[in-house]
């Protein structure tokens, strides 16, 4: 059996609330709020922090996609973000949201980021510094970037199809009813519309929160490799792609596999189950 790693691969990803206690007011440090529900920040976060808006701030408001490399310029720029600035994410629901923006700054390019392991829930339940003030930092300078990286963290459903059909890993990180395609026992996790369900053929079902613990933290180094290296057999020079509904659970697990384990070849699908149990002709499988 292989050696169980002792640390992160990127341990500099994962900060603690003392951290970010210390470092909330450094010039090149921005804190960043991004939840499931939109309306958690006015109600109370950490002093200093930002709101992103996962709907109207990181989607386009007409087509399916995100928004243009200028808009994600002028978003940085109107939130104090410059390229230079390390960005700590943090938020609900044990940060799946805020892996999400996370992910959605690295298609950007943005390379300094960060999550705050626990989230908002930890920063609550510690009774660390809350406050309603909104917080408001002069205009960055933030250069259009000249790409979405779409080929190094995103993936399509022409390729989630060419890599089921070769037999390569796909990680679904839905709950196990998504998987199955029980669509009537799950009201947390409406199926939006779409018509179908069950899973992408030769998927494995590994729900995001088995990479957390109950304080919301993610689990040890030896934990998560117990779960993915050794239980699903991910590893280095074998391509890996992961989705779940919308592409936002799956970020969690992206974060996950990129950053605490260093894999170097892990993509969202971010089309997920919305796309492919509404597509023409694609495949799909129920059951466990």
């Amino acid at each position: 059996m292989a050696t169980q790693p002792t640390s992160y691969a990127h341990p500099e990803a994962l900060v603690d609330a003392d951290w970010l206690e210390q470092h909330s007011k450094d010039s090149d440090v921005r804190i960043v709020e991004s939840n499931e529900d939109i309306l958690l920040y006015d109600t109370g976060h950490i002093p200093g922090a930002v709101h992103i808006d996962w709907r109207t701030d990181l989607q386009d408001p007409v087509i399916r996609d995100y928004i243009s490399p200028d808009q994600f310029a002028s978003l940085c720029s109107n939130k104090g973000i410059s390229p230079d600035t390390t960005c700590v994410f943090y938020g609900d629901k044990a940060n799946w949201w805020a892996c999400y923006a996370l992910w959605a700054f690295r298609l950007f390019g943005h390379e300094k980021v960060k999550i705050l392991n626990g989230g908002r829930d930890k920063w609550r339940a510690d009774s660390r510094t809350w406050t309603r003030d909104v917080p408001n930092y002069p205009p960055a300078d933030y250069p259009v970037p000249k790409k979405r990286y779409d080929k190094e963290v995103r993936a399509f459903a022409d390729e989630a199809l060419a890599q089921s059909k070769s037999e390569k890993p796909l990680i679904d990180v839905r709950s196990p009813g998504e998987f199955k395609g029980d669509v009537t026992h799950m009201p947390e996790y409406p199926q939006e519309g779409v018509l179908r369900g069950g899973h992408i053929p030769g998927a494995t079902s590994v729900p995001w929160k088995t990479a957390t613990n109950d304080d919301n933290t993610f689990k040890s180094p030896s934990e998560l490799a117990k779960i993915y290296l050794e239980g699903c057999g991910l590893k280095q020079g074998t391509d890996t792609i992961v989705y779940c509904r919308i592409g936002e659970r799956s970020s969690h697990t992206w974060f996950v596999l990129t950053y605490l384990l260093g894999l170097n070849n892990v993509r969202n699908y971010d089309g997920s189950w919305t796309e492919w149990g509404n597509k023409v002709g694609a495949p799909i499988e129920k059951g466990a």
